[in-house]
């Protein structure tokens, strides 16, 4: 039996339904579309709003940063902590108590420690465990009688590092 071969056979062509790959597409993204959720941000942010009255002068000046020295010894472990012209400690519970003496009880919006900064000057080779006990005690403590966080100080930077001589 002879085939024989038509011209209209090499014609065949395979045609792509599109009608349903763009259906598909369109379900796609009104899936994606509708189940879409954005995000809030979570954290606190220091929003400052303006002030009501022009009563008070006195918080238009800036506060000059409270400096905290903290010097390391050969290993690298705490040797002193200094807080602007006091004298030098070893205990980070002493340094929390200076700055609660500083910026007293009142946590408000316009209170002292809302407005004060503290400037972290660290040796060198200061262990990294030592500047963040330090930034525990400036930063705030744990109320233990409402369980709640008291802030003390939320504006805190940090000196450049001086490397040793």
């Amino acid at each position: 039996m002879k085939i024989r071969k038509s011209a209209a056979a090499g014609n065949d062509k395979v045609e792509m339904q599109m009608t349903p790959m763009i259906d598909i597409v369109f379900q796609l993204l009104t899936f994606f579309l509708m189940s879409f959720k954005i995000a809030t941000q979570e954290g606190d942010f220091n929003i400052k709003m303006p002030i009501a009255s022009a009563a008070s002068s006195s918080s238009d000046v800036p506060l000059p940063p409270i400096k905290v020295r903290l010097q390391a010894d050969d290993q690298g472990n705490l040797a002193s902590i200094k807080l602007g012209d006091n004298p030098a400690t070893t205990s980070f519970n002493v340094l929390h108590q200076q700055i609660m003496n500083i910026v007293g009880t009142d946590t408000g919006p316009n209170s002292l420690a809302s407005q004060a900064e503290v400037e972290l000057d660290c040796d060198y080779n200061l262990r990294y465990a030592n500047a963040v006990s330090a930034i525990t005690a400036i930063s705030g403590y744990l109320d233990p009688a409402t369980g709640t966080v008291v802030k003390l100080i939320e504006k805190l930077k940090f000196a450049p590092p001086k490397a040793e001589q």
